[in-house]
């Protein structure tokens, strides 16, 4: 009898930091009972945003930073579980730059990246994120106005053709490290650009870069897509050239997993057939910078060990443990079995 596939299913950091502060001992202690709490509830693998790091830092020592990180979590009994990253461009390190000098500084910035996903997750591991436009950075006119529509469609074209060339390069330096690269579209309050699956698959294909792949969240896709026959149409492509790199399971309004509006049957339907990596649930917690990034109204969900425990309110674990067994749940009924 064959044995059922068994399904890594991680966890992001977003609930609790958008800065894991590497050299911040007594942080570290804490990212550290996270992780314990998170393994103990049947997570295999962890997804960590990558923090952009002081003006003027020296790439070499924040990946110096990250190896005494992961020596930390290592001692702390999680050196073969699995690590992803999450990874954003911005204002300096643009790669779509008109400036030649500035598009230099964005391959290095995201060169230093895959050294980062590699210390801290291994070969085959996964850096995703917005990290082809520069994440929240809305153009404007010489007025002072704000771009859309199709006058932002054709001001992004030639940003996204200045940057296919150190993106050629970022990917080729992820293959040699063996980091596996995808694109993540993020919805249009959040950034301009790119905003749709089919926003970053289209950059891929015109500009030759196989080796990049995207990021397909179920959140962005249910607020900011094209309907689901463009969806199935967008995994039969990315599948096709093997760029399905990366699913995110999290709501659309980026909160609990647990009973919301989550369209299972349609996305997994099309997903689970195909996919064979592992999935992330994902939770942004109303917590700086999310809560003004994101435009978070719905209150936070406290931090044990961090936050000060709120009589009648789900804590940060009671949502992680619902995800996890709401999309088990999910899985199951297509047949998949978690990797535990």
């Amino acid at each position: 009898m064959e044995k059922p596939f068994k399904r890594d299913i991680y966890f992001s950091f977003f609930m609790f930091t958008a800065d894991l502060r590497p050299n911040d001992e007594a942080y570290t202690r804490i990212l550290i009972r996270h992780l314990q709490a998170l393994a103990e509830m049947g997570y295999t693998g962890f997804d960590l945003h990558i923090a952009t790091g002081p003006a003027g830092v020296d790439h070499r020592t924040e990946v110096d930073d990250y190896v005494r990180l992961k020596r930390a979590f290592d001692h702390a009994g999680f050196r073969d579980t699995r690590f992803t990253t999450n990874v954003g461009t911005t204002r300096t390190f643009d790669p779509t730059s008109p400036y030649e000098e500035q598009r230099r500084q964005a391959l290095a910035y995201l060169k230093s990246r895959v050294d980062i996903t590699l210390v801290l997750g291994g070969e085959d591991t996964i850096m995703s994120g917005p990290f082809l436009y520069p994440y929240g950075v809305f153009p404007l006119t010489d007025s002072g106005d704000q771009i859309w529509s199709d006058a932002l469609q054709d001001w992004l074209k030639p940003r996204y053709a200045a940057a296919s060339s150190p993106f050629k390069e970022l990917a080729e330096y992820a293959r040699e490290k063996k980091v596996k690269l995808a694109i993540e579209p993020v919805k249009n309050w959040e950034t301009p650009g790119t905003t749709m699956v089919s926003d970053a698959l289209d950059f891929l294909d015109t500009y030759d870069i196989p080796m990049c792949g995207v990021t397909i969240d179920t959140a962005q896709v249910v607020m900011e897509s094209q309907g689901p026959a463009i969806f199935k149409d967008n995994i039969a492509r990315a599948v096709r050239k093997s760029q399905l790199n990366y699913i995110h399971i999290s709501a659309p309004d980026r909160g609990a997993v647990t009973d919301s509006w989550i369209p299972w049957d349609i996305m997994l339907g099309e997903i689970e057939p195909v996919y064979t990596g592992p999935y992330l649930v994902e939770v942004f917690n109303a917590i700086p910078p999310f809560d003004s990034s994101m435009r978070m109204t719905r209150r936070r969900f406290w931090r044990p060990g961090e936050d000060e425990a709120e009589t009648g309110r789900d804590s940060a674990y009671d949502v992680a443990r619902s995800g996890l067994k709401t999309l088990e749940d999910k899985l199951a009924a297509f047949g998949r079995s978690p990797s535990r």
